[in-house]
């Protein structure tokens, strides 16, 4: 009697985009991961927050699309090994996006492991939100990091993204005392942690962690018709954009605590 091999492990995708220049160092792939379990109301990728396929509807094309596809590692890397050659010549190499990527650590995992196993370099862009135990694991794989910090306040992060932070700053300071190559950002949302006040906090947040500088992303509303697409209600929708030099005192009181700070579109 012969035993049925065991089906492989698939993960829910929602893009790879190849040839990226913004997110890591050289040429990129990109490989985001469908499902989130942060809510954040001005998240410009809705369509990544739920952890099943769902479908957009484009009123101006009449056309509907699924957005997720299951996919092995195998498969995968398939797509990521077709410019291993770009990797090499430019520094380059694949980075974990989403939605939030350990929101499927396992999969996540079992395909780091197999594009270091070939010599690629590796980034992630992450909330951090997961259990220290996973996060251990799966950044040991990782060479790079962007790593977002919304808040300093627990309350605070709850009301915007409907969990605490208290799990994503005890990761951020393991990844820092592990010594991780990593640039923490921060999203400044008008309404959510645009006070000179925030700006402060944070400062002495990082101080404590030992976070040496950060990245502030300016509020855009690059998202607003995936909502419209998605049928749901974006409620930022009437929040002004910020542009890089709304952001210039911000910083400034940033660096009052001795962290460097650089603004996103500078």
């Amino acid at each position: 009697m012969t035993t049925a091999a065991a089906e492989p492990l698939r993960g829910l995708v929602f893009n790879i985009q190849k040839f990226s220049i913004n997110d890591g160092p050289g040429i990129r792939t990109v490989v985001f991961f469908k499902g989130c379990p942060l809510r954040c109301k001005w998240c410009s990728n809705p369509e990544s927050q739920s952890g099943i396929q769902e479908s957009m509807y484009d009123e101006q094309t009449a056309k509907e699309t699924i957005v997720g596809d299951y996919m092995t590692v195998d498969e995968i890397m398939k797509v990521i090994m077709q410019d291993k050659d770009f990797y090499e010549e430019s520094g380059g190499g694949v980075t974990f996006s989403g939605g939030e990527v350990l929101f499927q650590a396992s999969f996540a995992i079992q395909l780091a492991k197999a594009i270091k196993a070939r010599g690629i370099d590796l980034a992630c862009e992450t909330t951090g939100y997961t259990s220290p135990r996973v996060f251990k694991e799966f950044m040991s794989y990782m060479d790079f990091m962007y790593y977002d910090c919304k808040q300093w306040n627990p309350n605070k992060h709850r009301e915007g993204t409907g969990a605490l932070n208290t799990v994503i700053l005890k990761n951020l300071e393991t990844a820092v005392q592990a010594h991780k190559t990593m640039m923490v950002r921060i999203p400044v949302i008008p309404g959510f942690n645009y006070t000179l006040e925030d700006a402060d906090h944070f400062g002495a947040l990082f101080v404590k962690l030992g976070v040496p500088e950060v990245e502030l992303l300016p509020f855009h509303q690059f998202g607003l018709k995936k909502y419209q697409d998605l049928g749901r209600e974006y409620e930022l929708k009437d929040v002004k954009q910020l542009q890089a030099d709304d952001l210039a005192d911000y910083a400034k009181k940033i660096e009052k605590h001795g962290i460097k700070v650089r603004i996103n579109g500078w």
